[in-house]
């Protein structure tokens, strides 16, 4: 894992990307790493974009924001718009391929452009796993936590879910593969650009 590691999560209200970043700072504490998660509230609730910052690294954090995220993902057209300040020379931009975009509306100056069809994978599994197929992804595009840690973080923070209904478990094991996957196969295609 690279010193400091930058991630900006942002979607609709509602998609998860709150827990998402939650479940990966405690991941990261737990594997006695430093992290911090900053969650940007607003008007979520009512149709708003949903933004969450996660650094995790080695050493001490200063400051709780940060201008430019190593990865960036978005997770709406709406998400796309809102996240383009952080994008920069060093971002891995990523985006759900479910929406369409227009010709101006991913980051010219990210350093790739990969898009993940998340929200369809979700819908294979069962669309309440979309934020833990989007975690999946977080990790197959970082190395951020191990995949042990997201695991057991995963449980503390769903465990109660999973005793009144086993089956989510594994629903949400499976989500976690399939986003890690995701994130492989984008990994090895081709970047999304607009001529």
């Amino acid at each position: 894992m690279r010193p400091l590691t930058r991630v900006v999560l942002a979607g609709e209200g509602g998609q998860g990307v709150q827990a998402v970043a939650e479940i990966l700072a405690e991941a990261a504490y737990n594997e006695g790493k430093q992290a911090l998660y900053i969650p940007n509230f607003g008007l979520e609730q009512r149709g708003g974009v949903s933004v969450a910052f996660i650094q995790v690294g080695d050493k001490r954090i200063g400051a709780p924001k940060f201008p430019k995220g190593d990865v960036v993902v978005a997770l709406s057209g709406r998400a796309v718009l809102r996240t383009h300040q952080y994008s920069g020379p060093n971002t891995i931009y990523v985006y759900d391929s479910s929406f369409k975009l227009e010709h101006d509306d991913l980051p010219p100056e990210a350093r790739r452009i990969l898009s993940i069809p998340a929200l369809e994978k979700a819908k294979e599994l069962h669309p309440r796993v979309f934020n833990i197929v989007v975690m999946g992804a977080v990790l197959g595009f970082t190395d951020i936590v191990s995949y042990e840690a997201a695991k057991e973080a995963l449980e503390k923070q769903l465990g109660y879910k999973f005793q009144k209904d086993p089956g989510l478990r594994d629903l949400n094991y499976r989500a976690l593969d399939a986003g890690i996957e995701l994130a492989r196969e984008a990994s090895k295609g081709e970047e999304v650009r607009y001529a």
